[in-house]
């Protein structure tokens, strides 16, 4: 059943109307057979009602494989004199990288193409979520919705079933991948920082007590 279902999915338009026509998979999925969709996003700052979308990266894990094959990567075109200004320490992202991107509908058209039928895998989703329903709502006339799973939350409630109360910094993705004794990327790089929290989603799968898309779902 479409866990989902509300008046705004059937105001959608172009590649959201496509993505809505495909459900996604139910709560009692098992993980081993899970499609999921590894999604970064990166922005000129945190708040999606006044900061800019730069760059989207997204990896496929099918179950238990990465699949690299169905990897994306994409930059968005910036409007007239648009400039990333002190963001692009973060992203490093120049003004001509971002003047020589793809229309912002055709990036979330291919985002929306490979998250069909999946659910959708970040690290801290509300960033992710924020972004592109509010860019879905712009672009396509009505939000995202979408199954969600959140290594930041998986490890948060690990934490403290363990008894060990995070702190921010705790909840990092390096941070996390290190305890995990996974290498460490270079940060900030959609695609890079999408391929590190498929590789942390897995490593919580073989190590946790967690068996459907119900418990690791936010």
């Amino acid at each position: 059943m479409w866990p989902f279902r509300s008046p705004r999915p059937q105001k959608s338009t172009g590649p959201l109307k496509e993505f809505y026509a495909v459900p996604p998979p139910t709560e009692e999925t098992p993980l081993t057979e899970l499609p999921l969709l590894a999604v970064d996003v990166e922005a000129t700052g945190m708040d999606a009602r006044k900061h800019q979308l730069v760059s989207i990266g997204w990896v496929p894990v099918n179950g238990t494989q990465i699949d690299l094959s169905g990897a994306g990567y994409v930059i968005l075109r910036g409007s007239e004199g648009f400039t990333v200004g002190p963001s692009a320490t973060i992203h490093q992202l120049t003004d001509d990288e971002i003047a020589a991107g793809i229309d912002h509908s055709e990036a979330l058209g291919q985002l929306l193409a490979a998250l069909q039928g999946r659910a959708m895998l970040g690290h801290f989703v509300p960033m992710e979520e924020g972004f592109l329903s509010a860019a879905c709502q712009r672009l396509f006339h009505a939000p995202l919705q979408v199954p969600m799973v959140d290594t930041f939350a998986i490890e948060r409630r690990h934490m403290e079933r363990m008894g060990t109360y995070p702190r921010g910094e705790d909840l990092r993705l390096a941070r996390v991948r290190a305890r995990y004794g996974l290498p460490a990327y270079r940060n900030h790089n959609a695609l890079t920082d999408a391929l590190a929290c498929a590789e942390q989603y897995l490593a919580h799968q073989a190590q946790l007590p967690v068996s459907t898309l119900k418990d690791v779902m936010v």
